[in-house]
């Protein structure tokens, strides 16, 4: 069984370490920071042996410097990481990286940047999100267009329900505002964003979800559903989605 270890790094980041006992691997997903990495990995007495970035933003692919420095890690990467870094292994939708046993199948998730991609693997139900998603929420379209991210957010709805999804950073609380705003009428959505208030005031995380509660209660995942598209305007599901965007960037 793979073995997951998430930590807090720099303000509001999750780092991730993926671990096979098996093999003896461990995957870094995303670097927001390479020291802190080294130290978490140090202390489970886990090496580092390849890093697999989802985007090229600093706070996700900053770190593989450092890691690769000090541990010889492979770079796993989508070609955008190249303004960042060296790449080993340059992967696109549809290749398949391993970790000892275990497959990762490369999802284009492109919208919050344009060569996002997400790492789903299937037999341990789980994908690592990055930017693209993220719990009641989703990333900025910094360079994307609506139509390509909400077709990203449609790969990510075609996963099993069941898969646990790991986004990147801890806004959900604030992500939860906007979803009831934009989805009041919601049931699901209020019972959800009670959970997610308790477990902040304990102070405990949000992240990872599950997909299925997601679709139920994300409003970025739901653009195609009739009440929204009313509500919030367009004659396809992106441009309903663009103007959940862009609502959600001014609230």
């Amino acid at each position: 069984m793979l073995e997951i270890h998430q930590f807090a790094c720099l303000s509001d980041n999750y780092g991730f370490l993926l671990h096979d006992p098996v093999s003896g691997e461990t995957a870094a997903i995303d670097t927001p920071d390479g020291k802190v990495y080294l130290a978490e990995a140090e202390a489970r007495g886990w090496t580092i042996t390849q890093i697999w970035n989802t985007h090229w933003h600093p706070d996700h692919a900053g770190g593989n410097g450092v890691i690769v420095e000090a541990t010889g890690a492979k770079v796993v990467a989508p070609k955008e990481v190249e303004k960042l870094s060296t790449i080993d292994e340059l992967v696109t939708h549809g290749d398949i990286v391993t970790l000892g046993a275990h497959t990762a199948h490369i999802i284009d998730v492109s919208g919050h940047t344009n060569g996002h991609i997400a790492f789903h693997l299937p037999d341990a139900s789980i994908a690592f999100v990055g930017d693209a998603v993220f719990a009641l929420g989703c990333g900025r379209m910094f360079e994307g267009e609506p139509k390509q991210f909400w077709d990203s957010l449609d790969r990510i709805r075609a996963l099993p329900p069941k898969t646990t999804l790991y986004c990147a950073h801890e806004y959900t609380a604030a992500n939860a505002k906007f979803a009831l705003h934009a989805d009041p009428g919601n049931a699901a959505l209020q019972t959800y964003a009670d959970e997610i208030t308790a477990k902040r005031e304990r102070g405990e995380p949000t992240v990872p979800t599950e997909l299925g509660l997601e679709l139920a209660t994300n409003p970025f995942l739901r653009a195609d559903d009739p009440a929204l598209m009313a509500k919030w305007g367009g004659k396809a599901p992106h441009e309903t989605f663009a103007a959940l965007r862009a609502a959600k960037d001014a609230f």
